[in-house]
């Protein structure tokens, strides 16, 4: 197995089950609904649909920068307002997390391990940076999403 398929079935671990840390992404986010994703229990903190999109922007930045694109989110979209706030709105939502998530892992394991060690486009680090810290990006917000989950219930 190469080392970018490694990291690639960490990052599907983080989404999908079976981690070692506990509860993965979407197992943390089954059984949120519109209304408790849109709440804000805690001043001044992120909502669980707000860090969803926040997850889901960073993953397609990420593929993006994997195809050799230099580009970041705005400030507007990097933790975006949620102006619909109806459950087939938040469906969407984790729709678009799952897609995101599953066209960064295929763009992952379509990428060769001799490309790790390259500079990311207008970054200063590395691709085997970067994949693993879409790992430590979406484990860091899934923790936030079951502590705001719990305020929810």
């Amino acid at each position: 197995m190469s080392e970018i398929s490694r990291i690639a079935q960490q990052l599907k671990l983080a989404y999908e089950g079976e981690a070692w840390h506990g509860p993965a992404v979407l197992e943390i986010l089954s059984g949120v609904d519109a209304r408790a994703a849109a709440t804000r229990p805690i001043p001044n903190a992120h909502t669980i649909w707000e860090l969803t999109l926040h997850i889901s922007g960073w993953e397609n930045v990420i593929r993006r920068r994997l195809g050799g694109e230099a580009c970041t989110l705005s400030d507007a979209d990097n933790f975006p307002d949620v102006k619909d706030k109806s459950e087939a709105a938040w469906r969407k939502t984790v729709d678009t997390l799952k897609r995101t998530n599953q066209e960064l892992l295929a763009a992952m394991n379509a990428t060769p391990d001799s490309r790790l060690a390259d500079r990311v486009p207008g970054k200063n680090y590395d691709v085997y940076t970067m994949l693993h810290g879409a790992v430590q990006h979406a484990l860091y917000h899934a923790g936030q999403i079951a502590i705001l989950k719990r305020a929810t219930e």
